[in-house]
């Protein structure tokens, strides 16, 4: 995508192929902790510049409705206010419901002058592509918690698919997550227990994940 393209023409499908605008450096001493993340939802890294961006990603990950996740997807510049603005949004999110712009910022650093005027004008363009537009500033800790854990089962080549189809294939309403685990005679109970994280992960079974993670979770098939 040519930098000068007009935004009122850039397509979402052109911003589905595009590369991280900057090039993320690590280096001794830097403030936040960057990194990359491999997504299931991409099949492929994702690069993240603190940890609180890395915790959108992982939210973005586990959403069944995000289709694509690119970080630093383009360079946003317009005339605000009579000076040129520029701007990098930390995510773009193809999902069922159309495209996600996502900034992610500390809630403490939200009324800043500088990040509010910065937010106000790229809602305003985002938002007039009749996109939608998020300021993120992280999650209940239960719940982020939860995903971070699940996230440990996202690789879909580490488990047995006929397991897997064993387990879909079982009645879960209103049983525990110990129970169904232990439901599965001659199937190494560790093995069980990682294969029903990974339909977790996968949305195909859900549960609460307000509250932390245990063995005495009832587990639901998704609809």
């Amino acid at each position: 995508m040519a930098e000068d393209e007009p935004w009122t023409v850039v397509d979402s499908a052109v911003l589905s192929n595009t590369v991280p605008w900057r090039t993320f450096r690590w280096y001794k001493g830097q403030r936040h902790y960057s990194g990359v993340y491999w997504s299931a939802t991409m099949r492929d890294h994702v690069v993240y510049e603190s940890r609180l961006e890395l915790a959108r990603l992982i939210f973005a990950d586990f959403d069944r409705s995000v289709h694509r996740i690119l970080a630093q997807p383009f360079l946003l510049k317009a005339k605000v206010g009579g000076k040129i603005r520029k701007h990098v949004p930390d995510y773009f999110l193809a999902t069922d419901h159309g495209p996600v712009v996502v900034d992610v910022k500390p809630e403490y650093l939200l009324a800043k002058p500088a990040v509010a005027y910065t937010f106000a004008w790229t809602r305003w363009l985002v938002e007039a592509r009749g996109w939608q537009y998020e300021v993120w500033s992280g999650a209940p800790s239960p719940e982020l918690e939860n995903l971070r854990f699940l996230a440990g089962y996202r690789r879909p080549w580490l488990f047995d698919a006929a397991l897997l189809d064993q387990l879909l294939g079982t009645d879960v309403a209103g049983r525990t997550f110990g129970e169904v685990v232990r439901s599965l005679p001659g199937c190494d109970p560790a093995v069980a227990r990682a294969a029903v994280l990974h339909l977790l992960w996968r949305g195909e079974l859900r549960t609460d994940l307000s509250r932390p993670l245990s063995g005495r979770h009832e587990l639901v098939r998704s609809a």
